[in-house]
């Protein structure tokens, strides 16, 4: 007898495999019909399908049993890595190659479905699990302040000695303020507040910020100046006097007081660090030998109370402020300067000072055989951008090795004459650029850092890209 093969039910997932085999004729005729006996060669294959397939096996075990008439036929399931072409239509049996792709069957096809199944409903409900705990968290967070506010914060109020302090009738109306509060807790930075009649508040918007440098610039009209960028923003009720000169005396007023323990002149706006001197940098905008003449007689509250630095005997004395003229200043008036003589100034001795204003020399054109030194000058500034050029931004901002050897010249040059070195019209945006060129600066030795955002030099963190670069080369 040959072998055969047989496919049984519409499901193609159970075969028949064995030799047929005659049973002998009953002797007596009977109603019965004859049947087959299908005798497998050799036992089924182990099972691999799953609980559904197997179940598919006995529904249709009996089924298949009933149609055949008789013929007892055992059941072999295919093997699983069958399953995926089965699903398809295509019908193969004991491995045989697929009849449409010609590939073996691939192997675990249905198990890795179920398990990618298995694996986006488990995420989908991890995810929505761990949303509802930090919603509840959250909640819970809210409802422990609003009952902390309620119940501490209440009696807090009913106790606190703070509540009614420096009021009237509380024994407490002359301790309300610290003496010399102005600027207790700033501590002072050395960075030029440019453009300074800009801020919303001049002078004290840089001060707050901890700006050790300010700078006004001013226009002679009708024998008064008048501060502002251009023509367009000049107001009558916006001088100097007004902006810079009056509010300094009433801070260093405060900053001096006349008490029975102190009776000196010599602190400065900082309560940090009293000894810090303030640069009032005056940009002439009109012509320099009519306007020089207004500004030196217009600081003469500042004069008269000793409060401005000054050259005498070969010394430069510092004090709390630094008049440093620039823009259309001439040189030659900070040498001969036409002092009014009305000015009575308070210094160390009775003399009058060589000059108590200084000049803002050009950093680029320092040589040994310039004029320029500490005895005539404060600073030594350049533009950055005609100087030194633009940076390659597309790099961070990093200047290139001959514009820092140029840099390092140029502060090296104001240092040997004693002057502190300062670069105007620095990039302000891309702001990592902006930060780049203030770290570099600062780390070369610039004296004073020329800045538009106060914020941005003083609070924020422009150093960290470099310390997140230390920390990336480390890893």
């Amino acid at each position: 007898m040959r072998p055969e093969v047989v496919s049984v039910g519409p499901f193609a997932s159970t075969s028949i495999v064995g030799v047929e085999t005659p049973r002998p004729t009953p002797p007596s005729s009977s109603s019965t019909p004859p049947t087959s006996i299908f005798v497998l060669d050799s036992q089924p294959q182990q099972q691999k399908g799953g609980f559904f397939s197997r179940i598919r096996s006995l529904v249709m075990a009996p089924l298949e049993k009933r149609k055949l008439g008789g013929v007892r036929v055992e059941y072999t399931e295919i093997p699983s890595d069958e399953l995926e072409h089965e699903e398809e239509g295509v019908e193969t049996v004991n491995g045989v190659p697929c009849s449409k792709c010609g590939q073996p069957p691939s192997r675990n096809g249905r198990a890795k479905r179920k398990k990618g199944l298995w694996r986006t409903w488990s995420l989908q409900l991890r995810v929505t699990i761990l949303g509802v705990v930090l919603l509840a968290l959250v909640f819970l967070l809210n409802v422990g302040d609003t009952i902390k506010e309620h119940i501490i914060g209440e009696r807090h109020n009913d106790y606190d000695p703070f509540v009614n302090w420096g009021q009237p009738n509380t024994g407490t109306e002359e301790l309300s303020w610290y003496p010399t509060d102005f600027l207790r807790d700033v501590i002072p930075f050395p960075c030029h507040s440019h453009n300074d009649y800009w801020r919303r508040v001049p002078l004290f918007d840089a001060l707050y910020a901890g700006c050790t440098g300010v700078e006004a610039d001013v226009w002679l009209f009708n024998n008064d100046l008048l501060v502002g960028h251009d023509l367009a923003s000049l107001q009558v009720n916006r001088t100097f006097q007004s902006l810079y000169v009056n509010p300094l005396v009433n801070i260093l007023e405060n900053q001096n007081p006349k008490t029975p323990y102190y009776n000196g002149t010599s602190n400065g706006v900082f309560d940090v660090d009293p000894d810090q001197t303030l640069i009032l940098l005056v940009d002439l905008k009109t012509s320099g030998h009519e306007t020089w003449p207004h500004v030196l007689k217009q600081l003469d509250p500042l004069r008269e109370k000793g409060w401005l630095s000054f050259y005498q005997n070969g010394k430069l004395h510092k004090r709390p402020i630094t008049v440093v003229g620039t823009g259309n200043t001439p040189f030659e008036l900070i040498l001969t300067p036409p002092y009014p003589s009305t000015s009575s100034p308070r210094h160390s001795n009775s003399t009058t000072p060589e000059r108590d204003a200084f000049f803002d020399a050009p950093l680029d054109k320092l040589t040994p055989d310039s004029p320029y030194d500490s005895t005539n000058s404060y600073y030594a500034s350049v533009s950055f951008f005609r100087s030194i050029g633009i940076t390659q931004w597309w790099k961070g901002g990093e200047p290139t090795a001959s514009q820092l050897a140029k840099i390092r010249a140029h502060i090296a040059a104001a240092h040997e004459k004693g002057l502190a070195a300062r670069y105007w019209e620095l990039p302000a945006w891309p702001v990592h650029v902006r930060n780049k060129i203030w770290e570099v600066l600062v780390g070369e030795g610039m004296d004073m850092l020329n800045v538009d955002d106060l914020k941005g030099a003083t609070s924020g963190d422009w150093r960290r890209a470099k310390i997140w670069k230390r920390i990336w080369k480390l890893i």
